[in-house]
């Protein structure tokens, strides 16, 4: 319905009846509506406004466009007092395409999306053709622009295919080129084939030249070794007679050297003798350290904390992880999320903790080590409201930081020598806390332990 400047009765009531929409209001139009409306929409006090547009007051006009655009719409459609109102705000705002409206000739050089808006929200004589005009005139502008679109992409398509030609035409020349640069090489390699074949004969020629000549040598070898072996037997018998007369002269000297054994087993006895009295007399202890002491080694019942949790034990079974924290002053690193994943992965985040963090306090009471459990915080938004259960130190790793690196630092915290368990099925954690002195163990092995608190 189109109302006067001066907010006086329609003029255009009749009118305005027999014009209504057959088709849906075009998407450019409704959209530069939804924008008049919000423009004007801050201009309206609430008393003013619809009941459902009332919520709406104090948002910004891109706001009221984006969440109440299709409340305004329907607001504008079904509420002509709405509409009239807004139709104020329209002639205050833009006094002149309000007047060439209502005129029955809007601006030959204004937009048409803006002049079919102001024409449904002012309602003149003919508003239903101005829309429909708009919306065919967005229509053939969106047609042009796909056209133009279609143009350039067929334009490239030509290019890609002039470029495919050019590339086609080099890779057939290069091909060709290769061909017969392999054609070639074949030549060649079939001349070298041939004088290779002609090199075997010849030398396989003179391979039989060879054996035969070997088969000479092998003839006069046998009548040397022969020989040989005559020669041989004949000075192991002479080596023999010379053994012999060798023993009669070595009994010849055993005899003769008695008297001299006898002087000098007397001498070394007086030299022990005075050794002894030396020894008595400087009061010497006797000696308490031996080489065998000097050599590193790890003796019974000494063994390192590393040492004994290296006996045997299955890696599966609980006495292992029993044994590791009875070590003094032993220091248990939980991989948080891992174990719990690992064994009840089915419970949300909270109770998975929760499970945890409970076990966890019985363990740290009964054994008496350090525990710490360590959660990935990298994607928290908010702070994880926590009470840490007696006995057990829970961290969550900052922003940036996993909870792999957190254990890591940890690891590397601890003076060297102090026994450090971290529980992951992490290989990658697993690996790097073994390479900083720490010890292993498997999540699976944490779980049963737990299960028996």
């Amino acid at each position: 319905m189109v109302e006067h400047a001066s907010g006086g009765e329609p003029a255009g009531s009749a009118g305005d009846a027999a014009e209504v929409l057959d088709r849906p209001l075009p998407e450019g139009v409704r959209h530069k509506v939804v924008a008049l409306v919000s423009d004007a929409f801050g201009g309206l006090t609430v008393a003013e406004l619809p009941s459902q547009l009332r919520q709406y007051a104090r948002f910004t006009p891109s706001r009221r466009a984006k969440f109440a655009g299709n409340a305004m719409a329907a607001a504008l459609e079904g509420d002509p007092e709405f509409r009239r109102r807004i139709g104020e705000r329209l002639r205050e705002a833009q006094p002149e395409l309000a007047r060439a409206l209502e005129s029955g000739s809007p601006p030959a050089a204004a937009d048409p999306l803006d002049v079919a808006a102001a024409a449904y929200v002012l309602r003149p004589v003919g508003w239903v053709k101005l829309v429909a005009a708009a919306g065919e005139e967005a229509l053939r502008a969106d047609a042009e622009r796909a056209d133009e679109a279609a143009q350039r992409e067929l334009e490239r398509l030509r290019g890609e295919l002039a470029h495919a030609r050019e590339q086609t035409k080099s890779e057939t020349e290069r091909l060709r080129t290769e061909l017969e640069a392999a054609r070639k090489e074949a030549d060649v390699l079939s001349r070298k084939l041939r004088s290779a074949l002609s090199d075997v004969k010849r030398g396989e020629a003179a391979l039989r030249r060879t054996n035969a000549e070997t088969e000479t040598l092998k003839s006069d070898a046998a009548a040397r070794v022969a020989a040989a072996e005559s020669e041989t037997r004949r000075l192991r018998t002479r080596l023999g007679e010379a053994e012999a007369s060798a023993e009669a002269s070595r009994r010849a000297v055993r005899e003769g050297r008695s008297i001299e054994d006898m002087r000098v087993r007397l001498l070394l006895d007086t030299v022990l003798d005075a050794a002894q009295g030396l020894r008595r007399e400087l009061a010497l202890p006797p000696a308490s350290v031996h080489p065998a002491d000097t050599v590193d080694a790890v003796e019974p019942g000494r063994m390192t904390p590393k040492d004994i949790a290296a006996r045997a034990l299955s890696e599966t079974d609980p006495a292992l992880l029993d044994q590791l924290l009875e070590l003094p002053q032993c220091h248990l690193v939980v991989d948080g999320y891992n174990v719990t994943k690992t064994g009840y992965p089915q419970m949300p985040l909270d109770k998975q903790r929760l499970r945890l963090l409970g076990g966890l306090s019985m363990l740290a009471a009964q054994t008496g080590a350090e525990v710490t459990c360590v959660f990935d915080g990298a994607e928290l938004v908010a702070p994880v409201l926590l009470a840490p259960p007696r006995g057990v130190r829970v961290l969550f790793s900052k922003p940036g930081v996993t909870a792999d690196e957190l254990i890591r630092q940890l690891v590397r915290a601890e003076p060297p020598g102090r026994p450090v368990v971290v529980a992951s099925t992490d290989r990658e954690v697993a690996d790097g806390v073994a390479k900083s002195g720490a010890r292993p163990v498997a999540s699976a092995l944490l779980l049963k332990r737990l299960s028996r608190v």
